[in-house]
């Protein structure tokens, strides 16, 4: 179920406190049916913060109106106030940061069944945890034969994506 976020008029006039918060006086908003942002000026940087129902579910999360979108870019704008009152960031750190991060890898499957939770740089780091699994897993050791066979079957698609990877 959806939850249920107050009126837009309520977010509004949120919004007009968190940028009094930051010190900013001039800043843009809009939604529309599926979406919304919100721009605005801070110590010399533009920030625009976008957001959408489409964005919102390949997160898990259930929103069903472009308002709904506009109050949790108010919610989260709040909370980076907060940050910004409580001397744990400033609003130009916490992004600077946030681009100096890595982009988030989708690890296949094959992997996360091995243990990895990142994709190693060699064969020799999936033969070494494929032999580790399979004395836990294999049938002479207590495991079970579909136990044993998922994790042959990962270290042989993890060699395989490696191969493909540095061709």
């Amino acid at each position: 179920m959806a939850k249920q976020y107050a009126t837009v008029d309520i977010y509004e006039k949120k919004l007009k406190r968190v940028m009094e918060r930051f010190g900013v006086k001039d800043y843009n908003y809009d939604w529309n049916r599926t979406s919304s942002w919100i721009e605005f000026k801070y110590k010399g940087d533009v920030y625009r913060f976008d957001h959408s129902i489409e964005n919102a579910k390949a997160h898990g999360i259930n929103l069903r109106y472009g308002s709904d979108v506009f109050a949790q870019l108010v919610l989260s704008l709040e909370d980076l106030a907060r940050m910004v009152e409580r001397g744990i960031y400033d609003l130009q750190r916490w992004v600077a940061g946030m681009r100096l991060l890595p982009a988030a890898v989708n690890l296949p499957e094959c992997f996360k069944v091995l243990g990895f939770d990142t994709i190693p740089k060699d064969v020799s780091a999936i033969d070494a945890k494929y032999k580790s699994l399979a004395k836990q897993y294999h049938p002479d050791m207590g495991g079970t034969t579909e136990e044993f066979m998922r994790i042959k079957q990962a270290a042989e698609e993890a060699k395989e994506y490696l191969k493909e990877r540095n061709t």
